[in-house]
């Protein structure tokens, strides 16, 4: 049974949202999305410079704005204190759709375009396309958990999460250590 979680609940929990570490945190969770609506929880996740997390449906989109645009939203990157204010039990984090869940302070102050992240062996680089709660996230999580997300101290704090680019290819796994370089 889905349970959404209302609007002051969401609320309360921003306080914990952002007393995340600022500088060295720790990945949760990686999942890989094979196909449409499918998802795998992985023990261990490979990020390469071309596929982003091997083995997920993620391809390149290009927009004609330079050669790696179409690599600006390889990997997403979701904060794990707000996925889990907003699906609760970790079983439910996946259905976010995001690669990585992290306890780390993604806010822009914090981590701003261009910011460099040793994420297990491999090298993430922040990029500046927003990534926001859509259709899917508001079927899956409630109307009150994408406000809390899109709206405007949602995505000041970019509780939706951010797009990341693979620098440096490398493995990471829960457990390991997400750290700005």
């Amino acid at each position: 049974m889905t349970v959404y979680v209302e609007a002051d609940q969401l609320e309360a929990g921003l306080a914990s949202i952002v007393a995340a570490p600022k500088a060295e945190g720790t990945v949760e969770l990686v999942v890989r999305r094979p196909a449409v609506g499918e998802r795998e929880v992985l023990d261990e996740g490979v990020l390469d410079l071309e596929a982003g997390l091997v083995g997920d449906r993620w391809r390149p989109h290009r927009s004609g704005a330079g050669d790696d645009d179409g690599k600006l939203a390889q990997i997403t990157v979701m904060n794990a204190r707000v996925i889990a204010l907003v699906a609760g039990e970790r079983e439910r984090w996946p259905l976010a759709g995001d690669q990585l869940y992290v306890d780390l302070d993604l806010r822009p102050e914090n981590l701003p375009p261009g910011t460099r992240l040793e994420v297990g062996s491999a090298v993430l680089e922040v990029t500046a396309i927003p990534h926001t709660g859509c259709a899917k996230f508001t079927e899956r999580f409630g109307s009150s958990a994408t406000r809390f997300v899109n709206g405007t101290t949602g995505r000041a704090l970019r509780l939706r999460g951010m797009n990341t680019r693979v620098v440096e290819a490398g493995v990471v796994r829960p457990g390991d250590s997400i750290r700005k370089l």
